[in-house]
């Protein structure tokens, strides 16, 4: 009898435990998500993101609100998310190499860090480019590198914020090489635009999505893409890596929740996620703004983020 009712009990136990654990996520979602977007309205996250908010409610099935945190160099947003309650109902863009320096700088002594935030999917990848005007003197990289040996700090080059993809891209140019550029940080590329076209600056460094049209125009000349093989955006502009330099550096943005989201959220997040990003009008969309759609899905883009947070470290000396 004893033995029976133990038996009854753990089972009236188990029923209990799993009717308690069930309704907070069996029924996911019951309600709109929030998207946060760690910079200003009309940036190029910003637009990635109001262009996925509509495409996704439509394979989520529920609403989903852009909200834009800013300051901090995206950090207020990014706290905001980490922590936030982790039930699938408050997610955002994970903006790569940006979000790293906030936390690897010993200067910043911030508590969140890389595990403060669970890794759902990568949306778009974006190579860096470095542009020339058309007249520029430097008719191949290879011109331009030993220009910048031999005349340390007097070519100039833009970049957007410290420990940005821009930045990390020159660095590491730099220390493989042996040039020396003058980095000039500017608010936006916008005004990195300007500043080739106008004659302040010898080089800008951009990505592929924010110079594509210029290039398409004939306005300046893109001598070389930091990616493995060719932009179908740039066609005729060669890699870094057909010019004999093998270097690769991008900026990549994708969606996170804070860390300890359910298995099950994560995925029915992922899969509501990809399922938007296949969607023709999507893929149109992306198209026509120079994005390149690249897919890693939970595991592949946590390894992805951990990857790139060990080169970043190496590089910066943090």
């Amino acid at each position: 009898m004893k033995k029976y009712l133990c038996i009854s009990g753990m089972i009236v136990f188990l029923m209990a435990s799993v009717f308690f654990v069930q309704p907070a996520t069996a029924g996911y979602p019951e309600k709109g998500l929030t998207l946060i977007v760690v910079y200003g309205a009309g940036g190029g996250t910003d637009v990635t993101a109001r262009l996925l908010a509509g495409h996704l409610e439509k394979t989520l099935g529920q609403t989903v609100t852009v909200m834009n945190v800013t300051g901090g160099g995206g950090w207020v947003g990014w706290s905001r998310l980490a922590h936030s309650k982790p039930d699938g109902y408050t997610i955002g863009y994970m903006n790569v190499p940006n979000i790293y320096a906030g936390y690897l700088d010993p200067k910043m002594k911030r508590p969140e860090n890389l595990e403060s935030f669970s890794a759902i999917i990568n949306h778009v990848t974006d190579p860096c480019v470095w542009v020339v005007r058309n007249d520029s003197p430097y008719k191949s990289l290879k011109d331009l590198i030993e220009a910048a040996k031999k005349n340390p700090g007097k070519i100039s080059i833009t970049a957007h914020g410290y420990g940005n993809d821009d930045h990390l891209a020159i660095l590491d140019l730099q220390a493989g090489t042996g040039a020396k550029f003058n980095i000039v940080h500017n608010d936006s590329t916008a005004i990195s635009r300007s500043q080739l076209l106008g004659g302040h600056v010898d080089v800008l460094g951009a990505n592929v999505s924010e110079v594509f049209q210029m290039s398409q125009k004939g306005e300046a000349r893109v001598i070389g893409i930091m990616s493995a093989q060719r932009s179908s955006f740039l066609p005729a502009s060669p890699t870094f890596k057909e010019q004999g330099f093998d270097y690769e550096w991008s900026v990549s943005r994708g969606i996170g929740g804070p860390a300890g989201l359910p298995e099950n959220i994560v995925k029915t997040l992922a899969d509501a996620l990809e399922k938007a990003f296949q969607m023709p009008e999507h893929q149109e969309k992306a198209k026509q703004l120079g994005l390149t759609l690249d897919v890693k899905k939970a595991a592949k883009y946590q390894m992805f983020l951990k990857n790139t947070e060990q080169s970043i470290k190496k590089l910066m000396g943090w």
